[in-house]
């Protein structure tokens, strides 16, 4: 068993020739590349990190254009309710003073025509009353110009009624 744990001046120096030998092929064969890769992947990740959060500002900005596109729709909305609103009220009162125009018209037209209907009755009744009055009093002038006598009297009684007026 002491072979295995003595140990040589010989084989340390090779053993530690080796052992650097290895150590520089590792460092310029692996560690190189994996410390490369590790600083890539650094850099990558804060490269992902800066875009992160430039992508949170711009969603912010968008959210805050978007807050004021929502708030400057509501207010054109609002604006387009109340024109309606005021169109439609302008043309209920437009509707309803034109009606009214309307009525009165067609009031004063009635009016007029039973005020003409009326001059026409009475005018008729008046025409009527006329004839009327025309027939008697002819009967009545018949009857009474039939005697000599009363025809006499009539005549002196129309002179007196001239002579009078």
């Amino acid at each position: 068993m002491e072979g295995l744990l003595s140990v040589s001046v010989g084989t340390v120096f090779w053993a530690s020739i080796a052992f650097i030998a290895v150590l520089l092929i590792l460092k310029k064969m692996a560690w190189g590349p994996i410390l490369q890769s590790l600083e890539e992947r650094e850099q990558g990740i804060a490269s992902a990190l800066a875009q992160a959060e430039k992508a949170r500002e711009e969603m912010a900005a968008l959210k805050s254009g978007n807050d004021q596109l929502l708030k400057e729709a509501r207010e054109e909305r609002d604006r387009i309710l109340k024109e309606a609103k005021e169109i439609g009220d302008k043309m209920r009162s437009d509707a309803k003073e034109r009606a009214q125009i309307e009525g009165a018209q067609l009031i004063a037209n009635a009016q007029r025509e039973i005020e003409n209907q009326k001059k026409a009755a009475i005018e008729e009744l008046k025409n009527q009353v006329a004839s009327l009055s025309i027939e008697i009093a002819e009967k009545l002038v018949r009857e009474k110009l039939t005697d000599n006598e009363k025809q006499s009297a009539l005549n002196s009684k129309l002179i007196q009624d001239l002579k009078v007026n």
